[in-house]
């Protein structure tokens, strides 16, 4: 079997049936990314490799920054001022030796797919790698727009900060029928949470500025989310992001947490308790607005952030100092809160991603106990994500989804990206997918019946998020 044959991670018949004649010829959704939208907006070829694969200033692949390093690339070949072209050498220098891990078939489904570049990526090869997708990226079908059409992608919801003016979502707005694509905002209110921030009061004051909203008491919190909320929704958003590295469920009164709010604006301590109370009254607000507004709230949790303290100083957060966090209650704690809005009848439409796998059990039967209200698939265990996001990763979050849910319900795959060539993750995604299922029917747990899973396999490439988000209903 050669590199990325054909048939590569399909392992039976049903599985090549299911991804060539049905998963293959489906749209992309990308419900989660964090793609720039002002690149879009302004379409400007990329000037070389370099640039859309490893690193424009600080904006880049953090993924391959952490392999680089493990490689004992200098960091001005990564995040620096180095030289470009050095930059790709360090790159195929350190994929040489990557075997086994996701970015070694990412990195050549890339280079096949947008660059019809079959040989193994190496640094005997990298003069030519260089030149013609430098020659490639200066054309038309590699500006920002033509990479996102011509991957037949339907939607990408971006990443956005509710004080954000949206100004680039309001500019593509405007010419989303002539790009063929929506350009959505996803609200993503993680400097909102962080309370014990010098900044945070500065934040409050720049959210409640982009509201019109004087902040001075969670009903005024609570007023101002309102209107972004509004506001979001008006471009198309649906959806909701939270970045929940670490959640204990502390439920105080309102008076309460007024006083931590004031607290926190005038930068006082806070105790821990503090801090767990204010984040479950402000996640209570948000799943109220998410019901109200019909969103779909995603949650993604357990991560250990910035762990490179001098690092972080020196670059910023995402930058490749992230891993899976270890908080062994956080799934009991997310059923706590859970159970509390049940009882007002406010939980939204749900994902629930959990970095540390050992947490997906317990997500993914805990879910099961706030199904209702005539909405399908309400709540969903979220995809593999991140460290995850491998074949076995995904072969194991598709197996608790089928085991303890509908998995003919999931809405599948989304690329968590930076990068405009990220998107064969999804053709990745569903050839594990097609496998996992074809291997049901290979040990007839299912029927081998080509139409009848096919439907399934298409129903989670892209029908499924189609419908569940609601992204098309106003078309």
């Amino acid at each position: 079997m050669s590199l990325l044959d054909k048939d590569f991670l399909l392992t039976n018949e049903m599985g090549k049936k299911l991804f060539h004649d049905h998963a293959s010829k489906m749209p992309i959704i990308d419900f989660h990314c964090h793609l720039n939208p002002q690149e879009i907006y302004e379409n400007k070829n990329y000037p070389n490799l370099t640039r859309i694969w490893i690193n424009d200033g600080s904006f880049g692949d953090h993924y391959k920054w952490r392999l680089m390093r493990a490689n004992g690339v200098d960091e001005e070949l990564i995040t620096g001022d180095g030289d470009e072209y050095q930059k790709l050498v360090a790159w195929a220098g350190t994929i040489e030796k990557a075997i086994g891990n996701p970015l070694y078939e990412w990195t050549h489904l890339e280079l096949q797919r947008f660059f019809g570049i079959d040989a193994p990526f190496t640094t005997k090869n990298v003069k030519q790698v260089w030149d013609k997708a430098n020659e490639l990226l200066a054309t038309e079908d590699f500006k920002p727009r033509s990479l996102i059409r011509n991957s037949n992608v339907k939607v990408v919801c971006t990443t956005d900060d509710p004080a954000s003016d949206l100004k680039y979502h309001v500019l593509l707005k405007k010419e989303e029928k002539e790009n063929g694509f929506k350009v959505l905002p996803a609200m993503r209110p993680d400097k909102a949470f962080n309370i014990a921030a010098d900044s945070f009061g500065d934040y409050l004051k720049e959210l409640g500025n982009a509201a019109g909203v004087d902040i001075k008491d969670f009903d005024g919190l609570t007023a101002a989310f309102e209107q972004r909320f509004e506001f979001f929704a008006s471009l198309g958003g649906r959806l909701s992001d939270h970045g929940l590295n670490s959640f204990h469920f502390v439920k105080v009164p309102e008076a309460e947490l007024n006083q931590i709010l004031v607290k926190g604006q005038n930068n006082e301590e806070l105790t821990a308790h503090d801090i767990d109370a204010y984040a479950t009254g402000l996640i209570e607000v948000l799943m109220r607005l998410n019901k109200k507004f019909d969103w779909t709230m995603q949650y993604h949790m357990n991560a250990t952030r910035n762990a490179n303290k001098p690092m972080f100083k020196k670059i910023g957060a995402d930058a490749g100092f992230d891993s899976m966090g270890t908080q062994p209650d956080i799934a009991a704690q997310i059923m706590e809160l859970l159970t509390d809005m049940q009882n007002e009848d406010n939980i939204p439409r749900t994902m629930l991603y959990s970095l540390n796998p050992n947490d997906w059990m317990q997500l993914a039967t805990g879910m099961g106990d706030f199904y209702g209200g005539g909405v399908t698939q309400k709540m969903q265990l979220g995809c593999a994500w991140w460290f995850n996001d491998t074949r076995e990763g995904m072969q194991e979050q598709l197996r608790v989804m089928a085991e303890q849910s509908l998995l003919a319900n999931f809405v599948g795959m989304l690329t968590d990206s930076r990068s405009f060539l990220s998107y064969p993750r999804h053709e990745y995604f569903r050839r594990v997918l097609c496998d996992y299922i074809g291997s049901l029917a290979q040990r007839g747990q299912v029927p081998d019946d080509e139409e009848y899973l096919g439907k399934i396999v298409e129903d989670i490439s892209y029908n499924n998020a189609h419908s569940y988000f609601g992204f098309f209903d106003k078309d």
